[in-house]
Parts: structure tokens; C-alpha cells; sequence
């Protein structure tokens, strides 16, 4: 159920949200492409709600504009300096993951190699690095101080192994940690003593079985099923069964599991499609959930791919 093996993951969600995106009227592309647009720093990156660019919320940014097929020129050229910029730095993982695809990205876009003229060898110390991270139970942590292995920290781990093309040291225990992850009701926990299943961690743990070409046919399925159960009276998903309200982070790591899963038809998708433009704002962007007062540019990319998703989903 892995798909294209030639293409890496990010690679291939990003070609099902570009197909998707290609729908999108050009009302709605140009409104939410001027909106992340004009959120680039004068530093060539992208921010959160507060705070100076980051790889991170950059990562989206781009993600968004190559979606809409408008990484290009000066806007390109200025966010490839500023993630140059930052390879100096110590970088968590969840950075150092959305540097890297960030440089990927540009680079297949424009063809922008921002770790040209980095030292030799500084991705070849990356490798050392995820590896500090891996903990007794197989997984990999948060921090390195870690002593239990985290189910989304897992997954970026192992994206960014596959994004510079160096294989995952005992890939076994890995599969092994993340059906540790498992419950019974087919969802996944982000760390071990948890007791229960989220959307998120659930999409993290069929995403890394995916990476590692073990996602099977039940396990799939059950997860599906799970994240079906999710889905809220007004379309989007919880984050888990205790949380209220749905958000758009949930709703769209939702939809990408069940279409690794090949099982959209488990869930109501204009439910889904109606939820999500409820979150979309007149001026650009998207909120997080009903009752956010703003927009950013990481809820942006997840409104923007949920809708994406239902488009990609509905042409199969």
C-alpha cells in the first residue's frame, strides 16, 4: 500500500495536493496565494502569529505556494537565502525536517539548490544526529534526553532519513515500536503510556508504516475506521474523542491517512468540504478551528490540502 516507491512520501502528497489544487477556482487560488504571499518577512521566511521566521511555519508557507504553483523567482530566491541562513543553527527536529523539505521543494520548483555551498558533509551529519534521538524501545524522542519514543517524532525521523536518501538503521524495531503504538480501537498513541488514540498520532503512525512500506491492508483499515469515528456533526474531525470541537489540523491529517488507507468513502466529505470552507477567511487564509480569531500560514496549507485531498479523492 506504499504506492510509487521511486517518490518519497512528502513527494507523493505533494502531487495528489497539487492534482487536487488544480480545481480550485481561480478566485479562491488567488486569494489564498496573496495572502501567504504577502506574509514573507522581509528576511525571506515566514512566521507564526508572533515571533521571527522559522523553518517551520516557512515549510507550509511553501508547501501552500507550491500547491498553488506559485514558488517562483524573487519569491523563491529570498526564502532559499533565508533557509540557507539557518543551517548554521541547532535546529529541533521538526526544523531541521522542515528546512530540508523546504530546500527540496524550491530546489524541484525552481531548481534553487540552497545546500550548494553549505560545508562538506553537513548532510552526512544528519544521520548521527536522528540517531541520538533513537530510544531503548526502538522509536525515536523528542529531545535526547528522552527515555520513551514518541509515534510523531517517529514519523519526521523517518521523512527525513527518506528525504536525503540514507536508509533507517533497524528499520525492524521501528515497525515494532510503532505497533506498540497501537490500540485497540485500530488508532495510535503519541507516547507509549498513553491511553488514548488521537488523529494525529494515528496519521503519524500509518504515515512512518508507509515510509517503511509495512503499512498492511488491516491495520489500514482499522485505523480508518477509528479516524471515521472522529468526524464531528459539523464535518471536520477531533483530535480525539474528548476534544469538542473539531480543527483543521486533524481534519487534514485525517483525510491523508484515509487515503493511504483507501478508504475516503468511510467519512462524509461535503460534510467534510463544508466544514472546511467555514474556516477559510474573506481576506486570505485559514483559521484552526471555529472558534479561532486569526489566520496563519500553517493553518493555511491545512485548509488549503484538505480541500486538495476531497478534490484528489473525488477524481480517483
Amino acid at each position: 500500500m506504499s504506492g510509487d516507491t521511486r517518490l518519497s512520501y512528502l513527494e507523493r502528497l505533494m502531487l495528489r495536493l497539487i492534482v487536487g489544487a488544480s480545481s480550485f477556482p481561480d478566485e479562491v487560488r488567488n486569494r489564498h496565494g496573496e495572502y501567504v504571499l504577502a506574509a514573507q518577512q522581509p528576511d525571506g521566511g515566514w512566521r507564526g502569529r508572533e515571533g521571527a521566521s522559522d523553518p517551520y511555519y516557512t515549510s507550509f508557507a511553501l508547501r501552500s505556494l507550491t500547491m498553488l504553483g506559485l514558488l517562483e523567482g524573487p519569491v523563491a530566491e529570498r526564502a532559499a537565502d533565508f533557509l540557507r541562513s539557518r543551517t548554521q543553527g541547532n535546529e529541533t527536529i521538526v526544523d531541521l525536517l522542515s528546512l530540508i523539505y523546504s530546500v527540496k521543494l524550491i530546489e524541484a520548483a525552481c531548481g534553487i539548490d540552497a545546500f550548494a555551498d553549505l560545508p562538506t558533509g553537513w548532510q552526512a551529519r544528519v544521520p548521527d544526529l536522528l540517531e541520538r534521538l533513537r530510544c531503548a524501545d526502538g522509536g525515536y524522542g523528542k529531545t535526547f534526553e528522552s527515555r520513551a519514543g514518541s509515534t510523531y517524532q517517529t514519523f519526521l525521523t523517518l521523512l527525513c532519513y527518506q528525504l536525503l536518501d540514507y536508509p533507517v538503521p533497524s528499520p525492524e524495531q521501528v515497525v515494532e515500536f510503532l505497533e506498540g503504538q497501537r490500540r485497540p480501537d485500530g488508532g495510535f498513541v503519541e507516547v507509549r503510556v498513553g491511553k488514548r488514540s488521537g488523529a494525529n498520532p494515528t496519521a503519524a503512525g500509518v504515515g512512518a508504516l508507509v515510509v517503511l512500506d509495512r503499512l498492511t491492508p488491516e491495520i489500514g483499515r482499522a485505523a480508518a475506521v477509528f479516524l471515521s469515528e472522529l468526524q464531528t456533526a459539523e464535518g471536520g474531525f477531533q483530535a480525539n474523542s474528548r476534544i469538542p470541537v473539531a480543527d483543521v489540523l486533524s481534519t487534514f491529517t485525517a483525510l491523508v491517512t484515509l487515503a493511504d488507507a483507501h478508504a475516503m468513502d468511510l467519512i462524509y466529505r461535503d460534510a467534510v468540504e463544508k466544514y472546511i470552507l467555514s474556516m477559510e477567511r474573506l481576506g486570505g487564509g485559514f483559521a484552526g478551528f471555529e472558534f479561532d480569531v486569526s489566520e496563519d500560514v500553517e493553518y493555511t496549507f491545512y485548509g488549503l490540502g484538505s480541500l486538495a485531498m476531497l478534490n484528489a479523492a473525488s477524481a480517483r
